[in-house]
């Protein structure tokens, strides 16, 4: 062996460890950086989890403020919905963040953020304000439409968690196969290279054991946060001021709160996992015949009930009048996982309202006896004075004339009391009735007012205009609503009324078949502010010479009767007045035949 090729063979042994040595350092490097960068992956993976479900959070946050406000119309209900607005935007704009940083799609968040604004402008927005401004919120097409935009947003939102997971799992299935591999390779370079490879080998799996300490204390961390979070709505729950009944899809009783405890008269120990129709029983108000229970309800029909007013039966017998409603709980595949139900005792506020209506019926009773009582005294005047002109030597030509007048004025008393009767003989039932003969008889009674304050009344009232209700109390309402006409319009005004037939639609704002009565008068109007208040109990722009209740009262009734009653008012200088629409529906009773 010569010195050149020694020098040759010295050389490559130099050499080729050394080479080897570096394509092994250079392999070992790119692997423990690939590493790096899927750990780094799995790090925004997991913290764009944690803020799509801070987004859900929140989200539900608003939702619970909404819902609360609805049904009980008290701005503190509200707040979870105004604290949840500022950290959502902000949430919004890091989830984009975190998606933009690794490369991914950004539409999903852009569907997410502009599903959640739509459902904040035609959902919640509006419900808000209906529900300042008193208005109806127990429309069951708004609270379809309400539970679509919130089933939307959370679809995409489980979306957007199934895609970060789905990335999660498949970087921590890459790091892993890239552990493995340097683990491997370190292995093998150590056999051959020695210290060297071990020392550098060692440097590599630290750095790697690091990232993954890192790793696990952030998920710790996730998993202490959504422990905290559950906490919190748990005591949310059980600590609101309505009673909470939570069951599982099996209908047992996992939770009942302090509220519903103190009303259904079972405590949490020992309503705990029984059936919850033996627990929340419920009856009719006025057959108290047990109805379908709201679990029921809402397993059968996969959706949210609309406010159920309804009896409670206690465990020991007694009953309360409440108000309820029931929610299902589904999972991130729509299967029902349990159901809610959240009721409260209105008890105190029916008899409230009972005594207040009776109170309002009083005073209506006590004005329109005066009213007639005047309007009889006048006729039975001119008859008396009649009869006398008669026995005073009158001529035929005159008596005949005398006894035409005098029977005229007995025409009138008779018109008088035949509407006095027909106010106050109620049914027990609703019933078939035309809205002219209605008008009619409450335009009698008011005909001696209305000419005194000269006052015109101009009517359109179709024949065939029938609706389904009690004839009494919708006198009451019309009274009410021409007399208030009446007093608000100067000398000389005309007030107009006009009854519309609606026909079946599906449009707005009157989805059922029905008659719209629609008096107008030309009065001073309502200002805003006050127009905002008129159905209040109590509020009255008459001063002392108003109860504050009439409106109330008729808005109530009309309620009753599956109406509604709005009110628009002008006040400016060229044209001013009051216009009221009494919307009265159909319904299924139909007139006697002849």
């Amino acid at each position: 062996m010569n010195l050149n090729k020694l020098n040759r063979i010295l050389l490559q042994t130099m050499l080729l460890p050394v080479v080897f040595l570096l394509l092994v350092a250079a392999l070992l490097i790119w692997q423990v950086r690939n590493a790096e960068q899927t750990v780094e992956r799995i790090q925004v993976a997991n913290q764009n989890i944690a803020t799509a479900s801070l987004i859900n959070a929140l989200m539900v946050d608003e939702e619970t403020g909404v819902r609360g406000y609805q049904n009980t119309s008290n701005e503190i209900f509200l707040q979870p919905y105004e604290f949840a607005v500022n950290p959502l935007q902000d949430a919004f704009a890091s989830l984009r963040a975190g998606i933009t940083a690794e490369h991914g799609d950004t539409r999903p968040i852009n569907d997410l953020v502009a599903a959640h604004q739509r459902w904040v402008t035609t959902i919640a927005e509006p419900m808000i304000e209906t529900v300042r401004n008193g208005g109806n919120t127990r429309d069951p097409g708004a609270n379809l439409r309400g539970k679509a935009e919130l089933d939307n947003l959370r679809s995409i939102s489980a979306g957007i968690i199934d895609t970060e997971k789905q990335k999660n799992a498949l970087a921590v299935q890459r790091w892993q196969v890239q552990v493995s591999d340097t683990l491997y390779g370190i292995v093998g370079a150590s056999l051959i290279s020695g210290i060297l490879i071990g020392a550098f080998a060692r440097n590599r799996i630290h750095a790697v054991t690091s990232a993954f300490q890192s790793t696990l204390i952030a998920l710790r961390d996730e998993t202490q946060s959504t422990y905290e979070s559950e906490q919190r709505l748990l005591a949310t729950l059980t600590s609101i001021g309505e009673g909470v009944v939570v069951c599982n899809s099996e209908g047992c009783v996992e939770l009942l709160n302090a509220v519903a405890e103190q009303l259904t008269g079972w405590s949490q120990k020992d309503a705990l996992n029984l059936a919850v129709q033996q627990v929340f029983v419920f009856a009719d108000e006025t057959t108290h015949e047990l109805l379908e229970n709201p679990f029921d309800h809402v397993k059968r029909t996969n959706r949210l009930t609309g406010t159920l007013h309804a009896l409670l039966v206690q465990r020991d017998g007694s009953v309360l009048q409440i108000d309820c409603s029931g929610a299902p709980i589904h999972d991130r595949f729509g299967t029902i996982l349990g159901v809610i139900i959240v009721f409260r005792d209105v008890t105190e506020q029916r008899r409230t309202q009972a005594a207040l209506m009776a109170s309002e019926k009083l005073a209506v009773a006590g004005r329109l006896a005066a009213t007639i009582a005047h309007e009889i005294h006048n006729p039975l005047d001119a008859v008396v004075n009649l009869v006398y002109l008669m026995k005073s030597g009158s001529t035929p030509e005159e008596t005949q004339q005398f006894l035409q007048m005098a029977s005229a004025e007995l025409d009138r008393v008779t018109q008088i009391s035949r509407a006095m009767l027909g106010m106050y003989r109620e049914s027990r039932t609703p019933v078939a009735l035309e809205i002219k003969p209605i008008i009619e008889s409450v335009l009698v009674l008011l005909e001696r007012q209305l000419a005194r304050a000269q006052i015109q009344i101009t009517s359109i009232i179709p024949n065939n205009a029938v609706v389904t209700g009690y004839p009494a109390e919708l006198r009451q309402v019309f009274t009410n609503l021409i007399s208030n006409a009446a007093e608000a319009s100067a000398p000389g005004n005309t007030i107009e009324i006009v009854a519309r037939i609606v026909s079946s639609t599906h449009g707005r704002p009157h989805p059922r078949p029905g008659v719209a009565v629609i008096i107008n008068d030309h009065g001073t109007g309502i200002t805003p502010a006050d127009l905002d208040r008129i159905f209040q109990p109590f509020f009255t722009t008459k001063g002392e010479h108003g109860t504050g209740l009439g409106l109330w009262v008729s808005q109530g009734i009309v309620q009753k009767h599956g109406g509604s009653i709005t009110v628009e008012s002008r006040t400016s200088p060229i044209d001013k007045g009051t216009t009221i629409t009494v919307f009265l529906p159909r319904g299924e009773a139909e007139l006697p035949t002849a």
